[in-house]
């Protein structure tokens, strides 16, 4: 599901990764696949920026392209001064996308990265998302040193929620918007999100990423607010703060996919 206004939403491209990794050459398990990285937006597009094989153009053919034989996934999710391990080849649009989707074939490797337009009203919103698939260099040895593993990725993310609890906590909630308490108590309480994984994901990537999309929700919430910071080296403490739980959390997500 890609509900703007859920803090629990995960990226299109650790969707896309995810079922990459997981999803066999039939038609029900393609089809699950598109289901869960659709969700529900229109059926996604997909475009060669070069001579990447995408087949019809559309997701269901390029995953079906993938799928058909050996693989490596991982996404990554770049923001300015941190490329997250995007390879320089799709570094600019993987960080304009905020996201990139990487994949290593018997073909090649690709990078993958989504382009998503808002249509419709709040009430009634609907996107528009167009991959854009180009050839990179081989980007798996060195973007495994980067990331460590989820059990690493585990740890760091455990020493981060303190952080964002305090974060959350010395914030001035009569401030904000009124939907932020409600926003809180979800972030914080123990429902597990609605995301459809592939059944075969194992328990410590469910976790991680759960606690991961977390954090990022904490860091949302609060960036969007001053934090009743009282000059300006107060907010810039702040900040820093947000920013590193913010790189922990993305990390973890990455860590998760690649495999």
């Amino acid at each position: 599901m890609h509900e703007p206004d859920d803090p629990l939403t995960l990226p299109r491209s650790v969707h896309l990764a995810l079922w990459t990794r997981h999803v066999g050459a039939g038609a029900e398990s393609l089809r699950r696949a598109l289901d869960a990285v659709q969700g529900d937006d229109e059926p996604h597009d997909v475009v060669a920026d070069d001579d990447s094989p995408v087949g019809d153009g559309t997701l269901g053919a390029l995953l079906a392209t993938w799928a058909s034989g050996p693989r490596t996934a991982a996404a990554v999710l770049p923001v300015p001064g941190d490329p997250a391990g995007a390879p320089a080849d799709a570094s600019t649009a993987a960080l304009a996308a905020g996201e990139c989707v990487l994949v290593e074939t018997p073909d090649g490797a690709f990078a993958a990265v989504p382009d998503v337009r808002a249509f419709g009203s709040a009430l009634e919103p609907g996107h528009l998302v167009t991959w854009h698939v180009r050839r990179v260099r081989s980007w798996s040895t060195v973007l495994l040193g980067v990331l460590g593993t989820p059990a690493e990725a585990e740890q760091e993310l455990r020493l981060a929620l303190g952080q964002a609890t305090e974060a959350l906590t010395s914030l001035d909630v009569a401030r904000w918007r009124p939907d932020a308490a409600a926003a809180i108590a979800r972030l914080r309480g123990d429902t597990a999100p609605t995301w459809h994984l592939p059944a075969e994901l194992d328990p410590r990537r469910v976790r991680v990423l759960t606690l991961a999309a977390r954090l990022r929700g904490v860091v949302a919430l609060a960036t969007s607010d001053d934090g009743g910071a009282v000059n300006l080296w107060q907010a810039d403490q702040r900040s820093t703060a947000l920013r590193e739980i913010d790189h922990a959390a993305r990390r973890a997500l990455s860590a998760v996919t690649v495999g």
